[in-house]
């Protein structure tokens, strides 16, 4: 009874992790990995938080002098897998915007030169990935009193 506001702090505070984390399942396209390993830390988190003895034990048989020693190790490790997961999916994200960048860019030329030289309605473009994109020309203004001059 001594611990139990610590206890029931850290036990509320990882049910709310596994909560949030359980409420944006359909939205965030986890792989099925990451929601293991996600299930298995809750879990373990719990049981260290409510047999902190067994910590130091499983810490003592590893070679380590504390329990808390261990915890801590093992979060190093985690916050390094989270960082080089953060950084790889932020570079996979970058090279797919800059991809659609390129794609938007190659079919907005095609379809203004198209516009402004009398070529076909409908631009296809084709960019390195392979991706289509059709693009319909905008309509002309109806009144003719416009700034622009057409070649």
């Amino acid at each position: 009874m001594k611990y139990f506001w610590i206890q029931l702090l850290l036990i509320a505070g990882s049910v709310s992790m596994a909560l949030m984390f359980i409420r944006t399942w359909g939205q965030a396209k986890n792989r099925a990995w990451k929601r293991i390993a996600f299930s298995v830390f809750v879990v373990v988190n719990v049981y260290a938080v409510l047999r902190p003895t067994d910590v130091t034990w499983v810490a003592h048989q590893l070679g380590v002098g504390r329990g808390t020693d261990l915890v801590l190790y093992v979060m190093v490790l985690a916050m390094g897998f989270l960082t080089l997961n953060t950084f790889l999916r932020f570079r996979s994200l970058e090279k797919k915007i800059t991809d659609l960048a390129r794609t938007v860019a190659l079919a907005e030329g095609a379809r203004h030169n198209d516009a402004r030289l009398g070529g076909t309605p409908a631009v296809v473009a084709e960019v390195k990935v392979g991706v289509e994109v059709e693009v319909e020309p905008k309509p002309e203004p109806a009144d003719s009193d416009s700034d622009s001059v057409k070649a």
